[in-house]
């Protein structure tokens, strides 16, 4: 008989931990490991043979991309095994920085189907097999911002985004404007959330919207 996959699981929340192992074994997956934390999730990683590492995207210590920077960093000590990562929201910039890493045996799910326990062993099987899962809600959002990035943008959001691609600060684009900083941060942070870009905690939103900006004038 077929070995089963075996799993790690890393999620803050108990009862989701525990819910995933007991629909895990439902499915015929072995669960090796389950964890509260990213950190400790990779630890085990180095000792524990497994095939899947489940993981949330936002975790301890700043609730903010935990998940993701451990499924890279997985990927990048053990490029044979698969990573999921669970998500509350649709996170459009997290399924585009594991797009952008290449590699396969790589899925992005919403937590909303793990009511599934199809939906859930198939994405599981999908990623131990080196293949990409993205569930449907990203990858609409995903195409939908491909047709037409910036057309949510108002034209003083356009003119921000352009200086912001130029390099200026936010008080030297206030200046060039004729506006005060606080305009200036307010389009910011419009922009940031009209290109669906969440706060990480770095300059890395910035980033990331200056190449939608370029991608778009291409």
């Amino acid at each position: 008989m077929t070995e089963p996959l075996h799993v790690l699981i890393a999620d803050d929340s108990v009862l989701l931990r525990e819910g995933l192992v007991r629909v895990l074994s439902e499915a015929g997956f072995v669960t090796v490991g389950a964890f509260g934390d990213a950190e400790a999730l990779l630890t085990a990683a180095k000792t524990v043979p497994f095939d899947v590492a489940l993981l949330d995207v936002r975790m301890p210590p700043t609730f903010r991309d935990e998940g993701v920077r451990a499924a890279l960093a997985l990927h990048a000590a053990q490029p044979g095994v698969g990573v999921l990562l669970l998500s509350q929201y649709v996170e459009t910039t997290y399924a585009r920085e594991l797009l952008g890493s290449g590699a396969g045996g790589m899925g992005y799910l919403l937590k909303d189907r793990l009511a599934s326990l199809d939906e859930l062993t198939d994405a599981v099987t999908r990623v131990a097999s080196g293949g990409t899962v993205l569930d449907p809600e990203v990858v609409a959002q995903l195409v939908g911002r491909r047709a037409d990035p910036l057309a949510a943008l108002t034209p003083r959001e356009r003119e921000t985004l352009q200086l912001m691609a130029e390099g200026r600060t936010n008080a030297a684009i206030a200046g060039l404007l004729h506006v005060g900083v606080g305009a200036v941060e307010k389009n910011v942070s419009a922009i940031f959330a009209k290109l669906g870009l969440d706060d990480s905690g770095t300059d890395h939103r910035r980033v990331l919207a200056v190449l939608t900006w370029l991608d778009a004038a291409a």
